[in-house]
Order: structure tokens, then sequence, then C-alpha cells
């Protein structure tokens, strides 16, 4: 029986010819990621265990993004162990202040992963880099300290989803509403520990920025990862983005797939995951008048540049509803000044919008957008959990940048098909 295109990536790092679904692995990483709420428990992990030195200082990174800018005099001291950490380590990819971005943007835009890595990081959307054609994982903070000393990690190979893509998605819909549509589909524990594996002519209609959109989210249908082939596409960008030669894997004809799920990307509408669950999704048509207090824009999932265009294409000329709070959060510094070269800030504030720096702050009711009780927030992030963004009875309906912005102007829940049509 052939292998997946995970299992193939697990068995090169572990030395071994073949793996099979269950088998427990030790295998070589190519990057250990933390940031600044998980890192710290790391390295008091690899003290307590003795040890001196990280196993590569090319190969360890830490970025601070979750509460960066420090919000308060915990999240200073954390980020401060991590600088020193770093600064006697001698990291070379440490990202602070002034250079950082939320993690899951700003690795693929440094270069930092290419196809075919093993890449584990203590944050549960490292799953991200997927859609580089890359094994990539969340993993706890104890794990990550011993990848920092040995380059390795233990693993149980992961059985697998075969997702067949098939047509292109309309205007207006993005790869958000693809992944959510999923989950809605299969739920947040059906591919619980398996990799989603996305394939068919019609993954290579899907923007690069819609590929790490999907794979960040693979984790909210409890996959192990999410994995994209290594197309054209994706070759361009690691090479405009300077990343190390790929090693690209395809699945074998005859590898083995518990499920295979066809989709027409065609037939995909803008989608809304109602709280308190990714699975809850609704389209439009059967969702019912859904006030809206705050608006977020960014995140690890749909932060990127691409993301912000189709935002600001609906912004432009409109204002934002009365009594709506709407932040935009590119998601690294380049994201940002790129934006603010296009003319896309200046529109973003010319509707009423406030802008910030890098940071997860609302993503993970950290600061920069809580919400108080009972309101209702319309966000591009991940997660939907009861108080996920605040207060325990607030609510958060997780959507794409296009109807994220379609909420900002009309002050409810809104297919932005409907609002480009007005």
């Amino acid at each position: 029986m052939g292998m997946t295109m995970t299992q193939k990536i697990l068995a090169a790092h572990a030395g071994l010819d073949t793996v099979r679904a269950g088998q427990l692995i030790l295998a070589d990483v190519d990057l250990v990621l933390g940031n600044d709420i998980t890192s710290p428990v790391a390295i008091k992990a690899f003290a307590a265990a003795g040890q001196q030195k990280v196993f590569d200082r090319d190969k360890v990174t830490m970025v601070m993004d979750h509460f960066v800018p420090n919000k308060d005099i915990k999240a200073a001291e954390q980020c401060k162990m991590c600088r020193d950490f770093c600064h006697a380590q001698q990291i070379t990819h440490f990202y602070d202040v002034g250079k950082m971005g939320i993690e899951h943007a700003l690795l693929p835009e440094q270069g930092l992963v290419t196809a075919g890595d093993l890449v584990i990081g203590a944050d549960s959307h490292t799953c991200t880099y997927g859609a580089l054609g890359a094994f990539s994982t969340g993993v706890g903070s104890t794990d990550m300290a011993f990848g920092m000393a040995s380059g390795k990690a233990w693993f149980k190979v992961p059985s697998a989803i075969r997702v067949v893509l098939k047509g292109s998605l309309p205007q207006w819909v993005s790869g958000k509403d693809l992944i959510l549509h999923l989950i809605g589909m299969i739920g947040v524990d059906g591919a619980l520990y398996r990799s989603l594996e996305f394939t068919g002519e019609g993954a290579a209609s899907l923007s690069v920025s819609d590929r790490l959109c999907i794979c960040n989210m693979a984790i909210e249908a409890g996959a192990k990862n999410g994995i994209f082939e290594a197309d054209e596409l994706t070759l361009q960008y690691l090479r405009e983005h300077g990343a190390a030669a790929p090693r690209i894997y395809r699945a074998d004809d005859d590898a083995e797939y518990e499920r295979t799920i066809e989709l027409d990307l065609s037939q995909i509408e803008p989608t809304v995951a109602f709280p308190h669950l990714p699975e809850n999704v609704r389209r439009f048509g059967k969702i019912g008048d859904i006030p809206i207090d705050q608006v977020v824009i960014g995140s690890c999932t749909n932060g990127r540049l691409e993301d912000l265009r189709i935002a600001a294409e609906i912004l432009k000329g409109r204002k934002c509803a009365e009594n709506v709070r709407v932040i935009i959060i590119p998601a690294t510094q380049q994201i940002y000044l790129d934006a603010m070269r296009e003319g896309l800030l200046e529109i973003f504030i010319e509707s009423g919008a406030v802008v910030s720096t890098p940071t997860c702050g609302p993503c993970l009711g950290g600061y920069m957008g809580i919400l108080a009780k009972g309101e209702r927030a319309a966000a591009t992030t991940n997660r939907n959990f009861v108080g996920r963004m605040g207060h325990p009875e607030s609510e958060v309906y997780l959507v794409s940048p296009a109807s994220a912005a379609a909420a900002a102007v009309t002050g409810k829940l809104t297919d932005p098909r409907e609002v480009m049509r007005a």
C-alpha cells in the first residue's frame, strides 16, 4: 500500500522507507516555532531538563505576536524572557516589535518554510504551512522544548482524508468560505488526528492566501495537519520569498485514505459560522437579521494583503455603519507597508475603521477588541468558542474578509454580493 503526502514527509524525516497510520516515529524537524505565550513555558522546561544550547540557532524561531506591543506587565515579562533567551542562544530568527508579525503569516513571508519541510510550533494553527506542501502541526510547549534541544519530535503517523476539489470559487467567495463549508460538513471532530489532504484540479485555482487560510483552519476540524501538493503557484511563492529549495512529495496512486470528499468550488457560497463552534455554519439565505457590534478583519487566518484588498474593495466609498466598531489588523509589518502604499489604509480610515499594528490581540480575547456582555462580532478569525473574544455571554461569528466588510457597512451579517449589487 502506498503513502499519502504527509506520510511520505514523515517517513523521509524519520529516515524510513515507509510508514503506516498509527506508527510511532521519531523524526527530525526543520523548524521549531514558539510565540510570546507558549515560548516561556518551553524555555523553563528546556532549563529544567539541564539543556544549555538549542540544536540549531537557525532552526528555532520565536515570534512576539499575541500580546505585542505588550498590553500589561505580565505580557512584558513574558516577552523579556523570550528576548533574553534568544539573545543568549543567538537565535537567528527572533521577531520582536518593529519586525514582528502574526507568526503564521510571518514565517511564510520570511521564507522560513519550504515544501517538504517538517515544522512544529507551540501554537495549534501551525498547521498553516501545509499550504506550501510542508507537514506542519501544533505541539505542546514541552514538545517545543524537546524540539529546541534535540531537533526531533515524536509523532503518531496520521491516517488521511482526501478532499478532491474541482471547479473554481465564484466572486466574493474565498478559501475561508470553503474551509467553513467543509468543517460544517464533517464537524469539529470530523478529521480528528487525521491529515486533511487537498487535491484535484480545483486546488490549482486557489491562491496561496486561500490555501494558507484553509490549512490554518484544518485544526478546527480536529485535523493533525492540512496539506496541499506543491504546484507551480507554490513554487513561485517560495521563490519570491527566498525559501530554501523545495522537496515535493506527492501521494502514491494506491495511498490509503479513510474517506474521500469531493467539493465543487463553484457551488460554495459566502458562509458564516455561528456561535459557539466553527461547525455551526449557515449560508446567508438561512440567516436572519443579526446585528453586529464589532468587526475584526485580520488574524493568522485572514490578515494577508489579498484579504485586505478584498475588504477595501467593499469599503471603498462607503462608511461603516453607526455604532459598529471596525478593527483592521494587517498580519505583518510588510503587509501593513504594502497596504499603506496601495492606499488601502486610507480607504479603511475614511470608512470609519481603525487600523492596528500586527497582533493576535482580539482573536483570543487578549486585547485590542474585547467584547462586552451581549455584544456580537463578525470576525475573520478562526475560533468562536464561548468567551473567545471577551465576555462569556458575547458572540463571535466567523466570516470571510468580504463578509466582514459587508457587515461593517450594513451593521449586520450581510452577504457581500448584496452590498456590491446595491
